[in-house]
């Protein structure tokens, strides 16, 4: 039972970092890895374990955010109603089961009168208005008296991104509305999204300009949004479908329907394929017609949201925490297309992880030329039975990354040979290893051409040390001509020795010099990004900084003393512990340290760390805090060099114990660790202050 207990626990942590790091990708980088059925498959687990082991389910999981957090590079602004996501059906039988839902929550229970309160008929006639599941970004317009005022994006769902000179040039967007001159607050959602004439005619722009191209219009209508300089937005073919109601001062409409009607008379664009249903069979009816149309919409979408029209039955079904109760995006499956596989190869990452590759013959898929998809790993190649001139289906996994669904084995050739998936690397010839416990199988070898080139770039990234200029290419001269062969050798680069190599005159010679001077302080989250460690992503590295202020702290910190941090479980902890151990990686940060790279602690750790009382302790809180919420006292602990745990340990070094602690404070005790009172807590900031 212990076995299954803690295999379950270190499940839970494992799925929670993952789904983290994707949520971060798609909803704040606009670049996702997996596709949104494997994303939901991720989320549904964690969902079914979280319900079996509750204890283990945290209060900041997936399961209970919406969206991704405010990038942090605009204005911030709350949302005055949280702009849910909504909950997904797959099937027919999922569909059916959110209609159960619905009538067992309004339909009067036999042995209770409380839902008599409701005024909706005894059973209620459910009827649906069916839309278009717009493949773009979500946004609110905040409108007072009749005037455009705010737009922001969801963000978190709590508090999003200001955008509002971004959207000002959108033509479906009405600055000023004469019916709402009187009213004091009026909010509208909808979706921005790029339609596929205005996403191609960008891509020329971005080619003969030189520029990066994007990947689709879901991609391209959020790059767009997400523009600092409001001139680069409003030159962007960018689109708007209004699709909900937020909050008003103003009566209310009856139904969605009557929602939708009113505002196109305001000038608004509603999908024209919205549709009301007045039963279930005829919202999947509307389904299948969707399909039909879908490759022929000049958008795209990937999905139907269902909704129940009714105002009044919305209210009265209201919400769960990340999602209302009245919604459901009905997903549609992936667009496939058959070609055929040339050959298959393997890539190597960073960490040593590789990737087996199927080049195809190209095809267009969902309206992109797909060349390459990938074969995820060599389990799924040998499930998939996938071999080099097969036929196959290819699909865009959630409309962005291609893959390979299964074989069209009626077009197997006989002389068809299975693959072998290779024993030794193809960059450095190491023999490959695979841990039994994963899936992926790694090339060992530290100095591996492919391992090196990538870990550079990692390392010199936007979002690790940020050394603009210094990109692939650059990176791959460098290496080729042996002016680097560590990240470390770039601070030893000179003007004279950048201007001689390819496609670097002296001019961004100069520049690139700058470049990397100006990296020697980054943030210190930034820098245990930019390091590399397996499985600490961004806001792993973020959680690191704020915990271990000072490298030293973390280079000598314990799996056991890391495991009784927030967030951080047992495979998080082994990578990093697993990192410091190893000679090469400390030999690394010495002579980054002795090249001048100094990382930045958080400004209010920095400040205080060596004369904190808190600095370098673990702190556990138990209880109910009255003069603060644990968080606060949590953010406090982190700004003053400490470290916030949520568990008890012999690592720990004090427990504050608020009203009714329960068996933390008896655990402490028996292991003679120090106990604060709130008060005591209190007074220790005071102190500090």
């Amino acid at each position: 039972m212990n076995d299954t207990r803690e295999k379950a626990k270190q499940r839970i942590e494992t799925l929670r970092l993952e789904i983290e790091e994707h949520a971060r990708l798609y909803y704040e980088q606009d670049a996702p890895v997996i596709d949104d059925e494997s994303y939901d498959r991720l989320l549904r687990e964690l969902e079914m374990l979280e319900s079996a082991w509750p204890e283990f389910a945290a209060s900041d999981s997936p399961t209970r955010k919406v969206g991704g957090k405010a990038l942090g590079k605009f204005e911030k602004h709350p949302h005055r109603v949280p702009m849910l996501s909504l909950a997904n059906a797959f099937d027919e039988g999922e569909l059916r089961d959110f209609e159960t839902r619905i009538l067992k929550r309004l339909e009067p229970d036999a042995d209770t009168a409380q839902l008599d309160l409701f005024s909706v008929p005894k059973r209620p006639a459910i009827e649906y208005v069916t839309e278009p599941k717009i493949d773009g970004l979500s946004l609110e317009l905040e409108y007072e008296n009749g005037r455009l005022v705010r737009a922001v994006t969801r963000g978190d769902g709590t508090v999003g991104e200001v955008v509002t000179r971004n959207v000002w040039n959108i033509p479906d967007i009405p600055h000023t509305i004469q019916a709402l001159e009187n009213v004091d607050v009026f909010n509208l959602r909808g979706e921005v999204y790029m339609d596929r004439e205005g996403f191609e005619a960008l891509n020329r722009r971005q080619t003969e300009e030189g520029s990066k191209t994007f990947a689709n219009p879901r991609n391209a209508a959020a790059g767009s949004l997400r523009q600092l300089d409001p001139a680069v937005s409003q030159k962007r073919p960018l689109r708007f479908f209004a699709y909900s109601l937020g909050i008003t001062t103003s009566d209310k409409p009856a139904s969605q329907l009557d929602f939708l009607q009113t505002i196109a008379t305001w000038g608004f664009q509603v999908n024209p394929l919205h549709h009301r249903c007045e039963t279930l069979d005829e919202v999947m009816e509307q389904y299948r017609k969707l399909i039909e149309l879908r490759e022929n919409l000049p958008y795209d979408i990937d999905g139907m949201v269902v909704k129940v029209n009714r105002f009044d039955l919305q209210e009265t079904l209201g919400q769960i925490a990340k999602s209302p109760r009245w919604a459901i995006a009905y997903k549609f499956p992936a667009i496939e297309k058959a070609t055929r596989v040339e050959r298959i190869v393997v890539q190597v990452g960073r960490t040593g992880a590789v990737t087996p590759v199927a080049e195809l013959e190209p095809v267009p898929v969902a309206g992109v030329e797909v060349r390459r998809a990938t074969l995820h790993n060599a389990d799924e190649i040998a499930r998939k039975d996938v071999r080099e001139g097969d036929w196959v289906f290819v699909r865009r996994a959630g409309d962005v990354i291609p893959e390979v669904v299964s074989v069209i084995l009626e077009k197997r050739s006989e002389d068809s040979r299975p693959y072998e998936f290779p024993s030794h690397c193809p960059e450095c010839g190491s023999e490959l290893v695979r841990v039994e416990s994963e899936a992926v199988t790694r090339c060992p070898n530290r100095d591996c051409p492919a391992q090196v080139l990538e870990s550079i770039v990692h390392f010199a990234s936007k979002k690790a040390m940020d050394i603009d200029g210094m990109g692939r290419k650059i990176v791959e001269n460098l290496l080729a001509t042996g002016e680097i062969s560590t990240v470390a050798d770039m601070y030893g680069l000179t003007r004279g020795r950048l201007a001689a190599q390819e496609r670097l005159a002296e001019k961004s010679a100069d520049n690139l010099i700058r470049a990397i001077e100006a990296s020697k302080t980054p943030p210190l989250g930034r820098f245990y990004f930019a390091l590399g460690i397996r499985n600490v992503g961004e806001h792993m590295a973020l959680k690191l900084a704020q915990e271990y202020p000072d490298l030293s702290l973390l280079a000598q910190a314990s799996a056991e003393e890391l495991e009784t941090i927030d967030e951080i479980g047992p495979e998080v902890a082994r990578s990093v512990t697993t990192f410091f151990a190893d000679s090469a990686n400390r030999l690394l940060i010495e002579r980054l340290a002795e090249a001048g790279v100094k990382p930045q602690a958080p400004e209010k750790q920095k400040e205080t760390a060596k004369t904190s009382v808190f600095y370098g302790k673990t702190f556990v809180l138990t209880g109910k805090l009255s003069t603060l919420t644990r968080d606060e006292a949590q953010d406090r602990i982190r700004a003053l060099g400490g470290r916030a745990a949520s568990s008890v340990s012999k690592k720990t070094d004090v427990v504050v114990a608020g009203e009714n602690a329960g068996s933390k404070l008896e655990k402490a005790q028996k292991l003679g660790i120090e106990v604060w009172t709130e008060e005591d807590l209190v007074a220790r900031f005071g102190e500090e202050a």
